[in-house]
Parts: C-alpha cells; sequence; structure tokens
C-alpha cells in the first residue's frame, strides 16, 4: 500500500486530489472507492450473520471481539487496493484517491485494534463502552490533525507552555507523552493480565481459591512492572520510589492499616480455602452465599437479592458460621402442636410422611420428635435435611406445612389454640 502512495504528504496529496477531482477520472476513482465500501459492508454483514451471535457479545473471547471488528475495515482495504492495482495495470499510472481511502480504511484497521485491546482490559460495563467509544473518537481527530497538517502546529503550541518544577523544565506536550506512554503500559498489562486470568480460571485441576490468588498476584505483579517500565521512559528516576515507599509507609500506619489489613486477609482466605465461592455464611445474624472475593471485602447475596460487602478482616478476625463447609446440605425443624386427645404415634407418622419432598434428603430420612407438653396442646417438632437451600426455604416450609394441613384434617387431628374462661366475680345479683 505504501508503494502505491509514493512520498506521502498531506499538503502534496490534497492537492493532487483536488486536481484529479476536476476530470472523470477522479470521479471513477470516487465511485470505485464507494463500490469497495458497499461490497465490503454487504460480506462484512453476511459473514456477521453465519458466524457470529451478537446477541451472545458479552461472551465473546477477545480474538472473537476484535475479528468481529476488523471485518469491515479488512474486507474493505482489500478491495480498494485490488482496484488500485487494476487501475495501475489499465491505465498506466497510480490513482489517487484509491489509496488515500486505502490508508484511512488501515488507519480504521489501527484505532480498532487499539480500542478492542483497550475495551478488553478494563472491567466489564458502561466505563468500558465509553472509554472505547472516547478513544476511538480522540484517534481520529488526532489522524485529521497529521492529514491536514494541523498537528505540527499542535504540537508546537503545546511545547510553547513551559513551567519549572525545582531544578526540571517541563512543558504540557512532555506531561501529555509521559500520560500517553503511562497509558498504554498500563493498559497493556491490564490487556494481559486479564488473558492470563481467563487461561488461568479455565484449568480445572486446580481449587478455585488458588486460581483467584493466582489471578490476584498477576494482576498486581503486571501492575508494578508497567509502573516500574513506564516512570523511566518518561523520565523519572526511580530514586524518588524510595521517598515514596516512606511516605506509603508512614500512612499504612495511620491511615491505611485498614485497607492493608483487609488486602493481606483476602489472600489468606482464598489460601487456606476457609471460605469458596457459592459457600453459605452466617455473618452477625445474616445468612447469604459468597458470589464474589475481592482483595478488600467478600460480597455476601441474601435469599432476597441484597448483596453485602462483608470486609476480609472481619471474617478473619471474627466468628463466621460456614454451613456450607463440608457440604451445603442444611438441617432444618419446623414446630407443629396437636391436642390433648391426638394419637402421638399417628402424628409422628404423618409429620414423616408430610416431609417427604423432593428438596429433602431421604438419608437420613425426615423424622418427628416430642418436645414439650404446653399449655394449649402437645409440641412436635419435624427435623429434616435440605439437599439444596440455595434455592430457599420458604417454599419449602410452605409446601410441608399445607401436606400437614391436609393429613390432619383426613386423620381428624386437631390443631389447638388458645382459649380462656372468663369468670366474673362478684357479679351483682339480677333484678326481678
Amino acid at each position: 500500500m505504501m508503494s502505491m502512495l509514493g512520498h506521502w504528504s498531506p499538503e502534496l496529496t490534497l492537492e493532487r486530489l483536488m486536481l484529479v477531482m476536476e476530470g472523470q477520472a477522479g470521479w471513477l476513482e470516487l465511485l470505485l472507492a464507494l463500490l469497495a465500501l458497499l461490497c465490503a459492508n454487504y460480506i462484512s454483514k453476511r459473514l456477521a450473520q453465519r458466524h457470529f451471535q451478537l446477541a451472545e457479545a458479552h461472551n465473546w473471547s477477545f480474538g472473537k471481539y476484535l475479528l468481529f471488528r476488523l471485518l469491515f475495515p479488512l474486507s474493505a482495504q482489500l478491495l480498494t487496493q485490488l482496484f488500485a492495482l487494476l487501475w495501475l495495470l489499465w491505465h498506466g499510472h497510480a490513482s489517487v484517491i484509491l489509496p488515500i481511502a486505502a490508508m484511512l480504511l488501515f488507519w480504521m484497521s489501527a484505532i480498532r485494534l487499539f480500542t478492542a485491546i483497550v475495551r478488553h482490559a478494563l472491567p466489564t460495563g458502561k466505563v468500558e463502552r465509553n472509554t472505547e467509544h472516547l478513544l476511538a473518537m480522540l484517534l481520529w481527530l488526532g489522524f485529521a490533525a497529521w492529514l491536514t497538517g494541523v498537528d505540527t502546529l499542535v504540537l508546537d503550541w503545546l511545547e510553547s507552555f513551559r513551567f519549572h518544577v525545582g531544578k526540571n523544565q517541563l512543558n504540557l506536550l512532555m506531561i501529555l507523552s509521559a500520560l500517553v506512554w503511562v497509558s498504554v503500559i498500563l493498559v497493556g498489562a491490564l490487556w494481559l493480565s486479564k488473558l492470563i486470568e481467563k487461561r488461568v480460571m479455565k484449568v480445572g485441576d486446580i481449587d478455585m481459591n488458588l486460581r483467584f490468588v493466582i489471578c490476584k498476584l498477576t494482576r498486581t505483579l503486571m501492575i508494578i512492572g508497567a509502573v516500574l517500565v513506564a516512570l523511566p521512559i518518561v523520565g523519572i528516576d526511580l530514586t524518588v520510589l524510595s521517598v515514596f515507599g516512606g511516605a506509603l509507609g508512614v500512612g499504612l500506619g495511620f491511615g491505611l492499616q485498614k485497607i492493608a489489613s483487609n488486602y493481606v486477609s483476602g489472600f489468606i482466605i482464598l489460601l487456606d480455602r476457609s471460605i469458596r465461592i457459592g459457600d453459605r455464611l452466617m455473618v452477625d445474624g445474616r445468612v447469604g452465599y459468597v458470589g464474589k472475593i475481592t482483595a478488600r471485602y467478600v460480597v455476601l447475596k441474601g435469599l432476597d437479592g441484597s448483596e453485602v460487602l462483608v470486609p476480609n478482616e472481619a471474617l478473619i478476625a471474627n466468628t463466621v458460621i460456614n454451613q456450607s463447609y463440608t457440604d451445603k446440605q442444611i438441617w432444618i425443624s419446623m414446630p407443629v402442636q396437636v391436642a390433648y386427645d391426638s394419637d402421638l404415634e399417628l402424628v409422628q407418622r404423618l409429620l414423616r410422611e408430610a416431609a417427604n419432598h423432593p428438596r429433602v434428603m431421604t438419608d437420613p430420612a425426615p423424622n418427628a420428635f416430642v418436645t414439650a407438653f404446653a399449655e394449649s396442646g402437645i409440641n412436635l417438632e419435624v427435623g429434616l435435611w435440605v439437599r439444596d437451600p440455595e434455592n430457599g426455604m420458604m417454599g419449602l416450609r410452605s409446601d410441608i406445612y399445607l401436606r400437614i394441613w391436609k393429613l390432619f384434617k383426613e386423620h381428624d387431628i386437631h390443631i389447638p389454640f388458645p382459649q380462656r374462661e372468663l369468670r366474673v366475680i362478684n357479679q351483682p345479683a339480677p333484678l326481678h
């Protein structure tokens, strides 16, 4: 492509473009360029419909997403280059518009490649999509400035703003260059760590907690390495890190000890495997399932859908009831009261029968117990083991109580309710 462009110069190319558009050949080249774009658009849409399910785009890998984004610019560039070659063979001289279109398409491919890497490195969400669009817009503006020759004026203007920091003289161009280099290196580190994380999470032979530890350590080391590489590139001496390390130590001693404690506690939880994803915990009287373990907190999702962020330090320092540490089955009991004239052996048999439910374990089987002779009746409890507590308990209790009600109705067993006798003392004699 660069051979067809010859010596690329924005001013020279715009001048040649103006001259070409004055004749019929320029309009023919423009028509061929539009034809290449239309054909590429048709080809890319057909390939996307056949090989890419847009409804599952959020589950695409980086390679699949990148290929989807490059379908149109690559196919359009290929067709444009082909038309430019045919033009050269037919007319005996190189075209002007077709190489310019190829250059624009090449820049579109480069922009989509870079923004795809940035999007893949960032967490999934609105920030991810907005950042991709913002970067694409900035890169297109930069390309337009270079194409029109405005970039030289902008760079000179940025370099003209000079100021001193200590003995060093800085300008806006140096600061922006430093920010760009640091951002590029950090994004590359995050992207590479995310690729490693996906590979590690797919290894089924390694314990889940150990996989989380490997992923967190990899990301931390990648970010630290990126900072160590980026600082010398932008001209910052690494010896300043000793001062920063001292300041960080003082900060940890006074105000950041909780953050450091939570961070270390998170690694301890992952390494000793006391808490795992999906475990049912009881913390401060609240029951929920572990949905996520981060460096600072554990996400505990309750059965009502609410989520509690429990600091890692609280899980290390306090007593935590892990109801699924060995297995996830949970024993529950359901109180029932019957009248004193009831056949207790029949009542126990009916309670065991009512507890036969698809969600209730058969080994050990449900059982019924007499617990107390109360004021209004005899108290019993039916105990059972639930095989899937993650599906909630209210529906299960309701089903069993409803079956108990029906069985008691069929066998004429009464559930007592409090009864009181009212005696009026010193009642006046009735009037005759």
